[in-house]
């Protein structure tokens, strides 16, 4: 977090935004203190960098987590306006759940607690040992089968339930492929005389 200091909350968000080099709409701040005098105007605004958001979901899971009796490890960034956490514990299994489940119920406590606290809607991608990697290569393989499959046959062909995130890598994994195009809201990918189709899960 980083503070700035102007004779109005318009100056502060305009001296912050070319100082760290981020459009004004962008920033992500709270005003700390305005002052409104007669003679002497002037307001300081807080400003939300993204590692502080990084570090916040780090320090959310590791204390949920502890309540729980399960100490983890976690490193995280920034990436492609996400945030990345890979967790590691001796205990990796129960935090993956069947299927993914627990570590699913864990990404989305984790993004509502991080919005939540800065205001702002994050996109928060949580991994636990590496499954996440192994999933997302395993759907990708499934996809790009049944897309064959459809080319071949010309018959639709429905996946498996998938997580947001699973879609979206396997949209993308598709999309490069000769005949496959990619339809909006990233769900259906159709070819000629047939469509691969993933539904929420």
């Amino acid at each position: 977090m980083k503070e700035f200091t102007a004779k109005t909350v318009e100056d502060a968000v305009r001296q912050a935004s070319e100082d760290l080099q981020i459009e004004p709409s962008k920033l992500i701040y709270k005003v700390t203190e305005e002052k409104k005098g007669l003679f002497k105007k002037s307001a300081t605004i807080a400003v939300y960098l993204e590692e502080d958001a990084v570090s916040y979901a780090q320090e959310y899971l590791q204390n949920a987590l502890k309540a729980l009796g399960v100490e983890i490890t976690t490193e995280g960034k920034v990436e492609d306006e996400i945030i990345k956490i890979t967790i590691n514990s001796e205990r990796n299994s129960i935090l993956i759940g069947r299927g993914g489940r627990t570590l699913q119920c864990l990404n989305e406590l984790t993004k509502l607690a991080v919005s939540n606290k800065f205001r702002h809607r994050y996109r928060v991608l949580l991994d636990v040992g590496g499954y996440k990697e192994d999933k997302y290569d395993r759907v990708t393989r499934i996809a790009q089968r049944a897309a064959k499959d459809v080319l071949a046959s010309h018959q639709d062909v429905q996946l498996d339930p998938m997580t947001p995130d699973e879609r979206r890598v396997v949209h993308s994994a598709l999309s490069t492929m000769e005949h496959i195009k990619p339809n909006p809201p990233a769900k259906v990918m159709t070819a000629p005389f047939g469509s691969v189709t993933s539904i929420d899960r």
